[in-house]
């Protein structure tokens, strides 16, 4: 998609800090982060939301639950946890219709997960 900036970031223009990358899957820092590590999660092809998911597409969850694994050993979170956030559509919050996870982690964070 055109005017999408996750797309322009896959392509390479508009720069990130990457975190992960394989064929499908690209993981980088967020610029505006929430806790100490804030990266963020996406698919290489475009979807727009979790509900946009169709026939073969559902497979990429499987490979960013790999990537997120991948992700927590890397940054060495996986033993005190973190927090996984898929906002989807506009009451939730969603600013880029591009489908993403949040990955939250590097401070004890309280229950609550809305404002």
């Amino acid at each position: 998609m055109e005017d999408c900036i996750f797309c322009k970031i896959i392509k390479g223009e508009i720069p990130s800090n990457k975190v992960y990358e394989d064929d499908e899957i690209l993981a980088f820092n967020d610029i505006n982060p929430s806790a100490p590590i804030h990266v963020l999660i996406i698919p290489k092809k475009h979807v727009a939301n979790i509900l946009e998911l169709k026939g073969d597409d559902i497979a990429l969850i499987e490979k960013i639950t790999k990537a997120i694994q991948n992700i927590s050993k890397e940054l060495n979170i996986e033993e005190n946890g973190f927090r996984l956030i898929c906002n989807c559509g506009p009451d939730s919050g969603q600013e880029v219709n591009h489908l993403h996870f949040h990955l939250l982690a590097g401070k004890k964070m309280g229950p609550k997960i809305i404002s």
